[in-house]
């Protein structure tokens, strides 16, 4: 699901759940890669037991990444695929489970955002493809340069959908790469992997979910098992909250903003499509060897810990004098409810409620409130009291007026700041109205060792005085000509109007409602559904459709679909104030519902432009006028921007998909179905793999020698309590059985050592409903936050833990290493004016190193250090302290550094500021330095005999360890 700016606030909010991972690479030797020895133990200091993997989260960044040259093909891709799950396995180290989810055939609900989502990238690649040409041929007029349109095919990410043959392509791939790594690499010879891909119905990360809960529900397992779920999508955070597991984290990609892009039209860096000028590219290397690279950085990771979030939300909804015991599960269930109010992936948000202007903090505050006054929590595993909700909804809706005024005054004040800034940053690029000059003129640091023109004083005040009457007569002669406009006129002086791209204010989309402005609500009904607010029988069911979907959502997180049927018919949400009397408008939804087939689901969520991936008698019912469903497939829509400002945040108005209409249609092409075809159309099921050393492979594999036809129960002291239903596969993976590999660049597997076999997750009836509490025999971990950590927040600069040991001590450069550095790394491969003068913050500090031949030895050292070898120089200080006696308070040591300073700018007025004039000083501190153990025995006896003076000052050096 993902909630726009969710996991912002929560990160900004509760920054002490984030913690970077450590991430140990592979080295090569003699020209050989060695990969890194996952059995070792996990440098993040925490062992995890489970890792799942959301692969849509995977599949999208490898096949269509956007900071990174795109993969030529379709082999590249699933290597990039496999790559990055191999890095993951690196970083998490599961020892007991892998379970790799693909998003199935969804439920209708996601449906309608699955058809959006897909319309919307087929609208925007031909608007992308008409924008490229309108462009190109402006410039090639004008006489700019381009390079030659290339002529390849574009990748179409709507083949990431299930019933597709990239899709089944994908899953025999990730069948390859798991008896691969099963039977080669040592770490994974423990592991079960679970392999769930597209054929098998529900979204990636629900199936990891419903196979948690289902889990959970059995008698042998571990209530401590640590999971980990990788994902980037904001509803993974509400998900793991929901099974009330205490060791849950979850590892997703750092998320960088601004990241640079090549243009799309000349591939050039530094500029947009649409600032193009068709300027030709710029020489990159010697021999232009860097032309295709563009510069990137490795993305890297981090966890979001929940047992640290829990701790947040135990203080932040702990509630005293409460007339019943406080239970801390069912009101983390209740803050998981409340968060779909801003959004999620089956229901629209509320007009008045944005994660922005802390709709979840206020949320929360009525929420204490209704609890005092109803005497119970607003959900119960899962199931919702609609009675207690009306409660909530009711405070909100009285606040709804004063919250639409404050986002439209909040909204004006960000535009006034803004426009602000860019006459600020305007001011800034034409530089200060006069520049005096001589002795007066501004100096780049350093350069006032050259004897400059002395001015007289006066005559600088008077050029600057001239200087303004011309700017101001100017002006007066510009406003003249333009009849007294003063704003027409330009910098010049002709008094040309201001264009428009020039003008401080940016054109926005017209808001017809106006939520600010009474009568808000009539124009919002009028507008948006096209009736009059007095219709109560309308509004009454939208609210009505709205309380289903929220019914369905919660039920959705904790107990698994509960209908594959239902979905929300509107595109946009009612207000919480029409929220009255919905005690009585939810009952049940339909039993025994199924989910749309593979083929159905495409023709359901592609546009007509991605009908290739369809059979061509099925293609025909998206681009036929004869076509009773023609109407599904519209070529243009309106996107609504509904008070926002890209186009990406506005309401798609497509029409809703019929279903029955959609199955009727397509009794009549079914018949033209291939055996091929046929087969990806129809469901599958989960697929458990496992190598020869884990205890339950002998137990498989005698069920393929016996060739048992009934299905078999995983015994579960084989597998650290997991339990299952196995049936045999019809095309399985068996022990000392060669495998063909899919990728052409990939060999073949000639002995494997591992099998496979058919999974299904242990039933359960429909009736039974799955407890939202801790197991007995969890332990909660250790209490992380500290009582700086709730005063904090966001008053002071937040530095990132790396790894779940808080006490690790992380490898830095202090001030004196980064100097060192930014010598003996020259940036400027000539020299110039400043590469031999230090930093001036070193001059009064007395630690100043010049460049000079041992600063190749410093630079080694640095970097063994970095690798852990210890450096050459630990604990001796580069200038030996005076072994002066101590007087009138003033320490030998500060007149060591003032010393330094001195002799520093004495050579420098002789010119000895190069690295040269310090080598035979350098020398003689080496000297000094070999007799310092024998003289400080008697600077330690003076200062014991006076004991009136403080100690001297610790070194500064490094301290390894």
């Amino acid at each position: 699901m993902g909630v726009p700016a969710f996991f912002r606030w929560l990160s900004r909010k509760y920054p002490s759940i984030v913690v970077h991972c450590v991430e140990e690479k592979g080295r090569e030797c003699n020209g050989v890669r060695v990969p890194v020895d996952t059995t070792k133990p996990n440098p993040n200091e925490v062992e995890f037991d489970n890792l799942y993997l959301d692969m849509n989260g995977i599949i999208h960044p490898c096949t269509h990444p956007e900071d990174k040259p795109a993969p030529k093909n379709e082999d590249e891709m699933m290597v990039a695929i496999f790559e990055y799950i191999d890095r993951l396995f690196t970083i998490v180290r599961p020892r007991r489970v892998l379970y790799m989810a693909i998003d199935g055939v969804a439920p209708r609900a996601k449906m309608n955002q699955q058809r959006s989502r897909r319309f919307r990238a087929s609208k925007e690649g031909v608007e992308l493809t008409d924008e490229k040409n309108r462009i190109r041929e402006e410039i090639i007029q004008r006489g700019g340069y381009l390079p030659p349109e290339e002529i390849k095919e574009r990748f179409d990410s709507n083949c990431i959908t299930p019933g597709t043959e990239f899709m089944d392509n994908l899953a025999q791939c990730l069948r390859y790469y798991v008896t691969d790594r099963l039977s080669n690499d040592p770490g994974w010879k423990n592991v079960v992997v679970f392999l769930s891909d597209a054929s098998v119905p529900g979204e990636g990360e629900h199936k990891i979910m419903d196979f948690i809960r289902r889990q959970r529900a059995q008698p042998n397992h571990d209530p401590n098992t640590h999971h980990c779920l990788c994902g980037a999508d904001a509803d993974l955070i509400m998900l793991g909250l929901a099974t009330h597991e205490p060791n849950f984290t979850i590892i997703r990609e750092e998320f960088k903003p601004n990241k640079p892009r090549p243009c799309a039209l000349c591939g050039q860096m530094g500029h947009e499509l649409k600032e193009c000028q068709g300027v030709a590219r710029e020489k990159k290397g010697q021999h232009d060897e860097f032309a295709d690279t563009i510069p990137t950085a490795e993305q890297e990771f981090i966890f979001i810990r929940l047992s640290v979030l829990r701790e947040y939300l135990s203080r932040e909804l702990t509630m005293a004098s409460l007339p019943f015991p406080f239970d801390f599960e069912r009101s983390v269930d209740d803050w998981v409810f409340m968060c779909f109010f801003v959004g999620n992936d089956f229901l629209p948000h509320l007009p008045s409620l944005e994660i922005r202007e802390g709709a979840i903090d206020r949320l929360v505050g009525i929420y204490k409130d209704v609890v005092h006054k109803t005497g119970g929590y607003l959900t119960q595993n899962g199931f919702v009291n609609l009675e207690r909700v009306e409660l909530i909804m009711q405070a909100v809706g009285v606040a709804e007026d004063n919250i639409f005024k404050k986002r439209k005054e909040d909204d004006e004040n960000f535009k006034r700041r803004n426009k602000e800034k860019r006459k600020r940053m305007k001011a800034e690029q034409r530089g200060p109205a006069f520049l005096t000059t001589g002795q007066f003129a501004p100096q780049a640091l350093g350069r006032r060792d050259r004897p400059d023109p002395v001015q007289n004083a006066r005559q600088q005040a008077y050029n600057m005085r001239m200087h303004s009457n011309m700017d101001a007569a100017q002006s007066l002669k510009a406003m003249m000509k333009n009849g007294g406009n003063s704003s027409a006129g330009c910098s010049d002086g002709r008094g040309q109007k201001r264009k428009t791209e020039d003008s401080d204010s940016e054109p926005e989309p017209e808001d017809n409602v106006r939520l600010w402005e009474e009568g808000w609500k009539q124009r919002y009904y009028k507008t948006k559904f096209d009736v009059d607010a007095t219709d109560d029988g309308f509004r009454k069911k939208v609210v009505q459709s709205y309380v289903e979907g929220l019914c369905w959502v919660l039920r959705y997180y904790y107990q698994g679909c509960a209908s594959w049927k239902w979905y929300f018919p509107f595109h946009y949400a009612p207000f919480a104030s029409d929220f009255r009397d919905i005690k009585e408008m939810f009952s049940e939804f339909e039993k025994d519902t199924k989910p749309f087939k593979p083929l159905e689901q495409l023709m359901g969520v592609f546009p007509a432009a991605s009908g290739n991936f369809l059979p061509t008698t099925w293609r025909n019912l998206m681009v036929s006028p004869d076509s009773s469903i023609i109407d599904f497939y519209p070529d243009d829509f309106a996107i609504d921007l509904n008070g926002k400002k890209y186009a990406w945040q506005g309401v798609a108005l497509l029409p809703f998909v019929d279903e029955r209409r959609l199955r009727a249609a397509l009794t009549d092409v079914y018949p033209d179905l291939t055996p091929d075809e046929v087969r990806r159309n129809s469901l599958g099921s989960d697929v458990l793999f496992l190598g020869k050393f884990h205890p339950l492979f002998d137990f498989i594999h005698e069920l393929y020698r016996s060739e048992t036809p009934e299905v078999s129960v995983i015994p579960a002291e084989l597998c650290h309590g997991l339990q299952g239903i196995l049936n045999l596969a019809e095309d399985p993976v068996l022990p000392d059985k060669p495998l063909r590999s899919p990728i052409p660049t990939l060999r073949d597997i000639s002995h494997s050592t591992a099998i496979n076999v058919k999974f299904k997750d242990p039933h359960f009836s429909a009736e039974f409903v799955f407890k939202a509490v801790l197991l007995p025999g969890a332990k909660i971990p250790n209490k992380v936050l500290k009582p700086e950590d709730w005063e904090r927040r966001n008053r002071e600069p937040w530095r990132p833990q790396l790894g779940f040991n808080p006490n690790r001590q992380q490898a830095h450069l202090d001030q004196s290493a980064f100097r060192a550095l930014s010598h003996s790394v020259n940036r400027n491969q000539h020299g110039g004016q400043y590469s031999n003068i230090p930093p001036p913050s070193s001059y009064h500090q007395g630690i100043y190193r010049p460049q000079s031949s041992s600063h190749q030895q410093f630079q080694h050292s640095r970097q063994n250090s970095i690798m852990g070898a210890p450096p050459s120089f630990s604990h001796q200080s580069l200038f030996p302290r005076p072994q002066q006696p101590l007087r009138g308070g003033v320490q030998g040591w500060d007149r060591a550094m003032q010393g330094q300073q001195a002799a520093y700018l004495q050579n420098q007025s002789r010119g000895g500021a190069g690295p040269g004039a310090y080598q035979q000083q350098q020398q003689r501190y080496d000297q000094r330095r070999n007799e310092w153990p024998d003289r400080r025995g008697q600077h330690d006896q003076a200062f014991r005999s006076n004991r009136t003076y403080p100690p001297p000052p610790p070194t500064q050096r490094y301290h390894w360890k």
